[in-house]
């Protein structure tokens, strides 16, 4: 039997060996991204040492990670730690690896996944491999190996298939792991809806917090995002500065050193050093000064049991708001899926507790699952030019920038023209308009949680925007969701804006099917005299909950084509899209990931769709069919075709029936005599 370690060196020794064994070379004197080199916990380059420097989520932020070994020579990081004595391999609560200090002090996947989480919350990586090793001795030793593609808490995938290092040997061998390792469609969807689902559970609870403390419903997503950025760290033209974090505030009564007022100059700090223009900073400042204005919020009162493991004693109404954002939305913000529109999750669910179901006001934010789809739909890639003219929070920016960074980095994430073309994208391939002062200051508060991408959200009422606006972006992808309250229930936004667009662009506009068929009659024959009519798409009756019974379909267009009535539109129904929607959750019944994939390919190819994964009778869900030019015929049941060919069921019920009648004629015959 194999003599025990007897301390962490040997278990190091233990690590490098294994490596050396691969023909890996320890990277002592070499530049560390050479291939074939690994190396000890003070070699990292300085491009990683800047991610993991000062994103410890502590009052002073100075801890700077040093993992016992590492790699830099293959697409993504791969970070090593290690521990002697297997039971210091992991610490877990239930499936939940813990994530405390002293967890990640003593335990080998706990330290790994906290450097790796701390290298993408830097900003610095998109993802990182993380391995934990832990043994007595030779022949008990055990790793695991994680990627980690977020900074939240649920924001790994354990590799349960690799037991040893062996697929870190050479580039194709990384490869082939990376393959395996990077997130299907269908694993994206599901994160995608399960952190929806903990972002509304956690909605939930702050909007009572709030209210407990009187913080009024117009206010409480400003709330949101105004803390959102104060928290926020920044590096910029050589210039650090680091968020707040809840020790910052100190429920004082001073003016000027009011917990409201330290998170205002933060916000309004941050927003000069991110260079926002002076007349946005300014617009979104006006929202933010809520936080600051009444001097008893930051008096120290009894604690909100939702904070009350957090703080000790009491604290100020700010303050205890800001912890629990702090703690629950912004160490988990990172870690959500990009297309998920934070402050449009926020927005929807405080109206469910403050406005009842928003219809007050026509605003309906898109479900994310949705926004997605309809980029997907449209084809939106690293090339597009995407607009939207009711921007609300963003939900359909937040979606295209996605699906655009992950078509620049497809083969070459990391590398120098993927980094350019990223921040091209970001900075002049997006551009939203937006008429309301909060959904303004959300949206553009949304975009910059997601990297910027803030650039060209204008505030303004989109038919009084200076044409030059359009000239100069040249838009080929439009992607909307009108306030329905609008005349013709919001159908003129996107005849504005598919006259503003490049000939043979696409665009897409959810809205109330009665738009289709007789709201928007004059609207809709404008639009078919210039554009395209290609598809129309029935969403499910619940898809807006609470707002209960909400009919909605998609409409897409091509743009600079008038409407040529002798070619059928693409009708599709997908009123049953596997979910089950309340007015608290969202329930999966029948493949809604497969079938939100598949509807993509059933508008591009219709009944020649091919490898479908969900159940579909394609016969019934779609149809091919000419419009009219009367702008009213434009919805799936009105084109639904009625097979009237009678079947053998339908023959043997009618002799069924006929002799039923027979027999009921010759019983009250006369002549019938009974026995």
């Amino acid at each position: 039997m194999a003599e025990n370690y007897k301390d962490e060196g040997s278990v190091n020794n233990w690590v490098a060996k294994k490596l050396e064994a691969l023909g890996l070379k320890d990277g002592n004197g070499h530049h560390q991204f050479d291939v074939g080199y690994f190396n000890h916990e003070s070699g990292y380059s300085q491009y990683m040492k800047t991610a993991l420097k000062g994103s410890a989520k502590t009052l002073n932020k100075t801890n700077s990670g040093k993992p016992d070994f590492h790699l830099e020579c293959y697409d993504l990081p791969i970070i090593i730690e290690d521990k002697n004595n297997l039971k210091k391999l992991i610490s877990k609560t239930k499936d939940i690896i813990k994530n405390d200090d002293d967890s990640v002090k003593n335990f080998a996947v706990n330290g790994a996944l906290y450097y790796a989480k701390n290298m993408i919350s830097s900003g610095g990586y998109s993802d990182v491999v993380a391995i934990g090793v832990a043994g007595d001795n030779e022949d008990n030793i055990t790793l695991e190996v994680y990627y980690v593609y977020g900074s939240g808490p649920d924001s790994q995938k354990l590799m349960g298939d690799y037991k040893s290092f062996d697929f870190l040997q050479n580039k194709k061998s990384f490869a082939k792991f990376h393959k395996e390792a990077t997130l299907t469609e269908e694993e994206k969807h599901q994160i995608l809806i399960d952190s929806q689902a903990k972002l509304q559970s956690y909605a939930g609870k702050l909007n009572k917090l709030m209210h407990n403390h009187n913080i009024t419903a117009p206010q409480r997503v400003l709330y949101v995002s105004g803390m959102l950025l104060a928290m926020q760290d920044l590096s910029q033209n050589g210039y650090e500065s680091l968020g707040i974090t809840p020790e910052f505030l100190n429920s004082s009564p001073l003016n000027g050193n009011r917990d409201g007022q330290i998170v205002v100059n933060r916000v309004a700090n941050y927003l000069q050093l991110k260079q926002i223009p002076e007349d946005k900073r300014q617009l979104m400042l006006s929202s933010f000064n809520e936080i600051s204005k009444d001097a008893d919020r930051d008096k120290p009162t009894k604690l909100d049991k939702e904070v009350a493991k957090y703080i000790n004693g009491t604290a100020s109404a700010n303050k205890q708001i800001f912890t629990f954002i702090y703690e629950n939305i912004y160490k988990s913000i990172d870690g959500m899926t990009g297309t998920l529109d934070i402050m449009g999750e926020m927005y929807s669910e405080f109206l469910k507790y403050a406005l009842g179901d928003g219809k007050e006001i026509g605003i309906v934010l898109t479900p994310p699952y949705v926004t997605k789809m309809m980029t997907q739909i449209l084809n939106v890639n690293q090339n597009s030019r995407v607009m939207d003219l009711a921007t609300g929070s963003a939900g359909f920016l937040i979606a295209s920038m996605e699906e655009m960074i992950n078509d620049a980095e497809k083969g070459r994430k990391g590398s120098e023209v993927a980094n350019k073309k990223v921040k091209e994208i970001k900075e002049r391939q997006l551009l939203g308009v937006e008429l309301n002062a909060e959904m303004f200051t959300l949206a553009a508060t949304n975009m910059i949680l997601r990297g910027d991408g803030s650039s060209n959200i204008q505030k303004g009422n989109t038919f009084d925007t200076p044409a030059s606006l359009y000239q100069n972006f040249q838009a080929d992808r439009l992607l909307l969701n009108p306030p329905f309250s609008f005349e013709e229930n919001g159908m003129p936004f996107i005849a504005f804006g598919l006259d503003k667009m490049q000939k043979g662009g696409l665009g897409a506009i959810i809205i109330q099917d009665s738009a289709g068929s007789g709201k928007a009659v004059k609207t809709n024959q404008g639009m078919l005299k210039k554009h395209t009519l290609v598809a129309s798409i029935k969403m499910p009756v619940d898809l807006f909950m609470p707002m209960a019974g909400v009919q909605t379909s998609i409409y897409v267009f091509k743009v600079g084509t008038a409407h040529d009535f002798d070619v059928p539109v693409k009708f599709i129904d997908f009123r049953k899209d596997g979910y089950k929607r309340t007015k608290r959750s969202l329930q999966e019944i029948d493949a809604p990931t497969k079938r939100y994939m598949d509807i993509v390919k059933i508008y591009k190819a219709g009944k020649a769709a091919k490898n479908l994964q969900a159940d579909w009778n394609l016969d019934e869900i779609y149809v091919e069919d000419q419009i009219t030019d009367s702008g009213t015929d434009w919805n799936f049941d009105q084109h639904k075709k009625i097979d009237t060919k009678p079947t053998f069921d339908d023959f043997r019920k009618t002799v069924a029936d006929y002799l039923a009648w027979e027999v009921d004629q010759i019983l009250k015959s006369e002549d019938f005599v009974g026995k």
